[in-house]
């Protein structure tokens, strides 16, 4: 596992707020990520996270407050949203394949031309991830054709494969059938050891706590509680905290 270099925030956000007309769905949220660390955003349903990470990544105007990335302020106005884009990787519930594209080519379109590579070399590139996760066979089929675990799979590989700084993960095994979520989590856990950085929004409580460095949980638009994955599921110190994981244990 790769050591996480705790000298320098790779991302800061401080004070973000997001309000969608009067409604305020983040109320000021202050978050550290440092390099080569896996941070699990928990929280019900309408707590705000997905809305924060689609901020993260300026798919989202924020209403106040500043995001760095590795020390440049990203959430200024006249900031190149493209640009950042490049180095924030996003995956949603929803795959977002392109459904007229084969696996491969979903994956070496953003190689080719978000960062200039050359067939051959976005071939390689791509290759190479899939047969990491075991989809070379069906580099030449179509999303139509494969499960979805393995679309979601395909469309993680998709942003990692072209290098991001930070990877937004938004409750990727949602949509997926219970016997699916393990390899897209299994998936996930690779990405740690290649020291991946990466901000997950899940509700698999278990994977947090054996995988997350750090959990963050959301309630309300604020965090209520954040710590160390081991401490913050065997000690919970908010009452709002015990409270929600008491429910979720209870499920």
């Amino acid at each position: 596992m790769t050591e996480i270099d705790w000298n320098n925030p790779r991302l800061k956000v401080r004070g973000l707020r997001k309000n969608f007309d009067q409604k305020v769905v983040l109320g000021g949220v202050d978050l550290e990520i440092y390099p080569g660390q896996i941070v699990a955003l928990i929280g019900s349903s309408g707590s705000g996270k997905s809305t924060l990470l689609r901020c993260i990544n300026l798919i989202e105007g924020i209403s106040d407050g500043q995001i760095w990335l590795e020390g440049r302020d990203i959430s200024v106005a006249d900031i190149d949203q493209d640009e950042v884009r490049r180095e924030i990787g996003l995956v949603f519930q929803s795959y977002n394949l392109f459904a007229h594209l084969s696996i491969l080519d979903n994956i070496t379109l953003a190689l080719q031309h978000v960062q200039g590579k050359n067939q051959d070399e976005a071939e390689t590139i791509a290759m190479q991830w899939l047969e990491r996760i075991g989809l070379a066979d069906k580099a030449e089929s179509y999303p139509d054709k494969l499960s979805g675990g393995q679309q979601q799979r395909t469309a993680i590989v998709r942003a990692v494969a072209l290098n991001p700084k930070v990877l937004l993960l938004d409750e990727v095994t949602s949509a997926l059938d219970p016997e699916l979520v393990g390899e897209v989590l299994e998936l996930i856990r690779d990405l740690k050891a290649t020291g991946t950085t990466i901000i997950m929004a899940t509700h698999e409580l278990s994977f947090a706590r054996d995988v997350a460095d750090w959990v963050v949980f959301l309630d309300k638009g604020v965090v209520a509680e954040e710590g160390e994955a081991a401490e913050f599921f065997a000690n919970p110190k908010n009452e709002r905290t015990r409270e929600f994981l008491s429910r979720l244990k209870a499920l």
